[in-house]
């Protein structure tokens, strides 16, 4: 039987097993032989992390063909309104690509959102908003390369599910879970 671990990756950690200091790792947190991640986040980034000891279902997760959207939660510094989110539902030339036009809305802070340690920078004069962010794809930084393009830098990005079935409703930072690999994920 597959394994699918849901983690709620802390900031800081990388994903992948191997120690590597001064970050602390997956095995940090994961005391689960031969699970492997379903994806990546960026060290500077938190959230839902799907690990699996299978490589079908791994491949069914990241595959952009499979058009999985990944939803995120992004603290921008600035005071976006819709009309300057437009061209991330469009699709945003990123010099590399452009990419695949997203879902965005902004939102309140989510509810039960624990604190970012270390916290997020503040300045006073300079507000910040909430932004939900959906996309089929997953490159190298693309939301906050994404958030960036349109005048308002990400500060804290956070992966809160894939699909409709993997997200991290009751997952601490650091907690994870095991669930049935028949959970499809779909869009």
């Amino acid at each position: 039987m597959s394994k699918l671990i849901l983690l709620n990756k802390p900031y800081g950690v990388i994903c992948q097993f191997s120690p590597s200091p001064p970050h602390q790792c997956l095995a940090d947190y994961v005391p689960v032989k031969d699970v492997y991640p379903a994806g990546r986040l960026d060290t500077d980034s938190e959230g839902l992390l799907l690990l699996t000891d299978d490589g079908r279902l791994q491949h069914r997760i990241t595959d952009p063909g499979a058009q999985k959207w990944k939803t995120y939660w992004a603290q921008v510094e600035g005071a976006p309104d819709d009309a300057r989110l437009q061209p991330l539902r469009h699709g945003v030339d990123l010099g590399d690509f452009v990419t695949r036009p997203a879902a965005v809305a902004i939102i309140e802070e989510p509810a039960n959102l624990w604190p970012r340690n270390p916290p997020i920078r503040h300045r006073a004069h300079i507000p910040t908003h909430w932004l939900e962010i959906r996309i089929h794809e997953g490159k190298n930084r693309q939301v906050r390369r994404m958030t960036a393009k349109v005048g308002f830098p990400t500060l804290r990005l956070i992966r809160a599910a894939i699909g409709d079935d993997w997200t991290l409703e009751g997952l601490a930072p650091g907690q994870w879970r095991e669930v049935p690999a028949t959970t499809s994920g779909r869009r």
